[in-house]
């Protein structure tokens, strides 16, 4: 008798005569073939992400938007696993960055560091070749900036109110500093001015470094600058902090208040940073790198790195960054308008 494993079955050939059927191979290999083309499940695919991110900055090595976003990358790499490398790409009054992300690939490994001074302010001071809403998915508003008036404490004045008077007393001829014309430290004061009612010269520099040092030594009557540069003057005797042009207190200055603190209600003017992606990146992975930044707030030593660099720690959500885009366009319009800017 036949052993077991070769005695025929039941309904007909054995398994071993039916694979040596001609129609069976040859039924077997067409299935094989469809079910090669068949998607592979969701294990055996690539997990984003699977090699190094780079981080777009669009100004160079030094100022906050680079500590920003190198603060970022460090809390990120450790997170996601992989490492990222940050790329200062300054010139084009920060298109050339944001250009390079625009055309890059949608696959979360090209990333931007967007500020407010790109994405918003510049194309109110000139023609972009971008549309932000439409090229850039927002992913999260890492940490807002705002702008803290000093001036020289040769004027005698320590309020913002008693600077004010006294500007209108001097009918335009006090003095005010900027980093460079169009520069958000240019258009805040322009709009503080308009909303006062007053007139003053402007005097832009190259950075605001020199403005900063002109304004220490008595030569600029006020300055509206990063708060990170008052931040070491505010117990001074060179010049006075009075105020700060964001919507709360700065909590590396909660002692200065703010503009709209002081008779100026509904005030507000800030800068801030974050991380973008170009448009059409999956949603997951907008997703993911939002929420592995949002502890980064919440932790003690993130938020003193941001205080000490004069930012309030935010790590918004993609939607809260999108509405922000949306509320700060207008105020910045109306501050391009006001000051007679154009990069044009």
């Amino acid at each position: 008798m036949p052993s077991d494993h070769l005695r025929p079955s039941r309904g007909g050939a054995s398994v071993r005569g039916r694979l040596r059927s001609p129609c069976a191979l040859a039924g077997l290999l067409a299935l094989g073939f469809v079910l090669a083309g068949l998607p592979r499940p969701a294990a055996s695919q690539a997990v984003w992400p699977d090699r190094p991110i780079r981080l777009l900055v669009p100004f160079a090595p030094g100022g906050v938007t680079d500590s920003i976003a190198r603060l970022s990358a460090e809390w990120l790499s450790a997170r996601l696993g992989q490492s990222i490398v940050v790329e200062n790409r300054s010139g084009g009054n920060g298109t050339i960055a944001l250009e390079a992300v625009r055309r890059s690939a949608p696959d979360g490994y090209t990333l931007l560091t967007a500020s407010a001074s790109q994405m918003v302010m510049l194309p109110a001071l000139t023609t972009v070749p971008f549309v932000a809403e439409r090229d850039f998915a927002p992913v999260s508003i890492v940490a807002s900036n705002p702008l803290a008036i000093g001036v020289s404490a040769s004027l005698g004045v320590r309020t913002l109110g008693e600077f004010v008077a006294l500007a209108k007393r001097q009918g335009g001829q006090l003095n005010y500093g900027s980093a460079s014309t169009g520069s958000s430290t240019h258009l805040v004061m322009a709009l503080l001015l308009q909303r006062a009612g007053i007139e003053m010269q402007h005097v832009p520099y190259r950075g605001g470094s020199p403005a900063m040092q002109d304004l220490l030594g008595g030569r600029l009557a006020a300055y509206f600058g990063n708060t990170s540069d008052m931040i070491p003057h505010v117990q001074g005797d060179a010049i006075r902090v009075l105020a700060v042009s964001g919507a709360e207190r700065s909590p590396a200055m909660p002692q200065v208040p703010t503009v709209a603190e002081q008779g100026y209600p509904g005030f507000r003017a800030e800068t801030w940073n974050g991380i973008a992606a170009p448009a059409g990146v999956p949603v997951a992975i907008i997703d993911r790198i939002a929420g592995e930044l949002k502890p980064a707030c919440a932790d003690a030593g993130f938020r003193e790195k941001l205080e000490r660099l004069g930012t309030t720690a935010v790590c918004s959500t993609p939607a809260e960054f999108a509405a922000a885009m949306r509320a700060d366009a207008p105020i910045w319009q109306e501050a391009v308008r006001v000051s007679g800017a154009s990069l044009d």
